[in-house]
């Protein structure tokens, strides 16, 4: 009865693992896939980015992203080959949904170094980049996607942003680390039901016959945490759900001058376009979506439905308005990028918290800009953990997070499933 068993073994489940075991705990983690960091993690952009709409959100990954700039430190042990993280920095460019004044306060409060552009040294810091305005996003099979642009827009540049070079090895990293505290690891494993008594969980049945008793379970299940949520009856009091949604990353060679030798690039965040891009140092160029209301967005009830490869007309929307903003990028004439199912929350903000069921946690609704986050979260949990199975009542009086590199306060309520739904976000992937 004294094992934690962790639901999934994506970068948040092992970010779980490891301080929970790191805390002394016995951890089991469970996951149906045959390796670590096989699910969404495989298919992130893996963008560390600070631009969100709460305060919560802006600390959490300027936070996180020193854990990510001290990679070894945070994982405290051998792992052998680590994953490398990429500053590069990133260019938010403005958008009605989403004005500058609305977080660069936030950078102010939480102390996130930036720089305002204009459209000049936007251009100038960009090569061949259109600083036009085209707000709203259009298909582009739409004939107004190629009116003229009514006005120029600016940027808002964090020099510390970037990414990290390898999700499924920083996934993997972690789980080592884990281990190296003695977690163990069942893969190809499914669950398949909850055992409880008394309004509390005692133990996971899982698809080989076998149940493990536990004293708690963290569901950090990816887009099969709803479905899990429903084995353990929990998510009456949710005011918050999730739901499984298919996205696609498209992959194309960066245009002639885009980036200095050796480097990949600024990133840009253009939801004035819909997209999103970040090179890579070989000379690649990930594009994204930020799912503006002219596109469909491919809801999924059942994740493992998804198709698996990528389409010709979600490859060319995204592809075509990247070469919109960046005037030199050819569009290749068959598409190539990867393929993943999002776990998305109906705000785009994660939920880490408590539930109903005494024992049972979630850090669910993390799929698509919560990589960035995957280190800060698993201490977020592990604090939640310690403090609700020691008598706290997080829902009356959520747990406060202090920051090691940052000093900033982050109160644990603002990830609650419990919460309202915010206004004034951009209800979008870019929170």
């Amino acid at each position: 009865m004294n094992v934690d068993v962790v639901v999934g073994a994506g970068v948040i489940g092992a970010s779980i693992a490891l301080e929970l075991a790191r805390s002394g705990r016995e951890v089991l983690v469970v996951d149906k896939a045959s390796g670590v960091g096989h699910g969404s993690t495989s298919s992130s952009s893996a963008v560390v980015r600070f631009n969100f709409s709460t305060r919560a959100g802006v600390a959490t990954a300027w936070e996180a992203q020193h854990r990510w700039q001290h990679w070894g430190e945070h994982l405290g042990c051998d792992v052998g080959e680590t994953v490398r993280f990429e500053r590069c920095g990133l260019a938010m460019l403005d958008v009605e949904l989403a004005p500058r004044a609305g977080y660069v306060r936030l950078f102010d409060d939480v102390g996130v170094p930036y720089e305002e552009w204009d459209s000049a040294t936007l251009r100038g810091r960009i090569p061949g980049i259109d600083a036009g305005r085209h707000w709203p996003p259009k298909r582009i099979d739409d004939e107004r996607f190629w009116d003229e642009p009514r006005g120029e827009l600016g940027a808002v540049y964090t020099p510390d942003a970037g990414y990290v070079g390898d999700p499924q090895l920083a996934a993997q990293n972690l789980a080592t680390a884990a281990a190296h505290h003695g977690a163990q690891f069942r893969l190809r494993t499914a669950v398949v039901g909850l055992d409880t008594e008394s309004g509390r969980v005692t133990g996971v049945r899982l698809d080989d016959g076998s149940t493990v008793p536990c004293r708690t379970v963290v569901n950090a299940a990816g887009p099969w945490s709803g479905a899990l949520n429903g084995l353990a009856g929990v998510g009456s009091d949710f005011t918050i759900g999730v739901r499984p949604l298919r996205q696609e990353v498209a992959y194309a060679t960066a245009p002639a001058g885009f980036a200095p030798a050796g480097s990949p690039g600024i990133s840009i965040a253009d939801m004035d376009l819909g997209t999103y891009m970040r090179g890579e140092a070989g000379g690649g160029l990930l594009i994204g979506g930020t799912e503006p209301e002219c596109d469909p967005l491919d809801w999924l009830d059942d994740p493992d439905e998804a198709h698996p490869h990528a389409t010709a007309a979600v490859f060319d929307a995204q592809v075509t308005r990247a070469a919109r903003r960046l005037t030199e990028l050819a569009v290749p004439s068959r598409p190539r990028g990867v393929v993943g199912v999002y776990d998305v929350a109906d705000d785009w903000a994660p939920i880490y918290d408590r539930t109903e069921l005494d024992g049972f946690y979630v850090a669910i609704g993390t799929s698509g800009n919560q990589f960035k986050n995957a280190p800060l979260a698993g201490e977020f949990l592990a604090a939640i953990i310690e403090q609700v199975e020691s008598g706290r009542n997080h829902d009356a009086d959520p747990v406060q997070f202090r920051g090691q590199y940052t000093s900033q306060t982050i109160d644990l309520g603002a990830f609650s499933r419990r919460r309202k739904v915010a206004t004034g976000t951009s209800g979008t992937v870019m929170g």
